[in-house]
């Protein structure tokens, strides 16, 4: 059995799981993996495999191909492209129609028709997750779990700031069903700190915020203080922490905050949802390494977040 004790606040809410032993263990909810932007269904045989060793969990990764990615060509031919008032249909319906297909699938392996299915969004799958929920409906969905997903539109008017999905965010906004934490759906957005961005030019970071010292978040996930040198001697960001901040920047409108090197801390929580951040975790499986560079699918850090597959 879960023991809840629930914490909120007016940003997020705040969830401390305690575990106890159970008379007889609970049979987990099949789970469907929805690719992000670029990756293809191959990027998630390891996650695949984690789960269904590691936690009983089946899985169903949605059949998505990188040539399949430059469909979204399509939407150029579309004045709301240029107009920035881009909607899913019809430039996303093709990847629609391929999480309905493993939907379909993965009920299959259901051993109790009440229990629904578990949507685990990584990237871009995490809002696009919302937009089949918005236009098929959440009845066969218990959980929607995203990693890394780029959920808040870019902000307006922060200059040399492009909305790179053209208006699509924004329509998520404005046409999805609020993000809830219920008995009967939950959603649960996972957020990496991986690195600081930094702005183009000039010296070292602005101060830290909420979201970078000192934080301890609902998973128990701890991001140290800086304790600065005792020498004071003055350092710069790197080249790296400059370029990963543009691309921060693009996303959230700031580049010198925290993130998972492609999606920033603070557009991967959503008001409403269980809103976790966990330490050194990089964003995309390819270019990842469980072990010195660790993404949301790897063994050590999927431990953290695979017992939302299970209650």
């Amino acid at each position: 059995m879960v023991s809840l004790l629930p914490a909120i606040n007016s940003q997020r809410t705040s969830i401390c799981f305690s575990l106890t032993s159970s008379s007889a263990p609970s049979i987990p909810r099949p789970a469907v993996i929805l690719p992000g932007l670029g990756n293809n269904t191959g990027d998630y045989e390891g996650l695949v495999a984690t789960l269904k060793e590691g936690y009983n969990v089946p899985c169903v990764v949605a059949r998505v191909s990188r040539f399949d990615w430059l469909r979204n060509a399509s939407g150029l031919v579309d004045p709301n492209y240029w107009k920035g008032t881009l909607q899913p249909s019809p430039v996303l319906d093709w990847y629609l129609k391929r999480v309905e297909k493993a939907i379909s699938d993965a009920k299959l392996l259901c051993t109790d028709e009440n229990k629904g299915v578990s949507l685990i969004g990584h990237s871009a799958g995490g809002w696009l997750a919302r937009v089949y929920m918005h236009k098929f409906g959440f009845s066969d969905i218990s959980l929607l779990l995203t990693l890394g997903c780029p959920h808040l539109p870019p902000p307006k008017g922060v200059q040399g700031v492009i909305d790179q999905t053209r208006g699509l965010l924004d329509y998520v906004a404005m046409n999805c069903p609020p993000a809830v934490y219920t008995p009967e759906l939950r959603y649960v957005c996972i957020a990496g700190r991986y690195i600081q961005g930094a702005r183009l030019t000039g010296g070292s970071n602005s101060p830290p915020d909420e979201h970078t010292s000192g934080d301890t978040n609902s998973d128990g996930d701890h991001s140290l203080p800086n304790e600065g040198n005792s020498k004071n001697v003055p350092t710069g960001p790197t080249f790296q922490a400059r370029f990963v901040g543009q691309g921060y920047k693009q996303v959230c409108g700031k580049p010198d905050v925290w993130g998972d090197g492609v999606v920033p801390e603070m557009a991967a929580h959503l008001e409403g949802a269980l809103n976790i951040s966990l330490e050194g975790v990089y964003h995309s499986p390819v270019g990842s390494d469980d072990h010195t560079r660790p993404w949301f699918g790897s063994p050590s850090v999927v431990d953290k977040w695979a017992h939302h597959l299970l209650n």
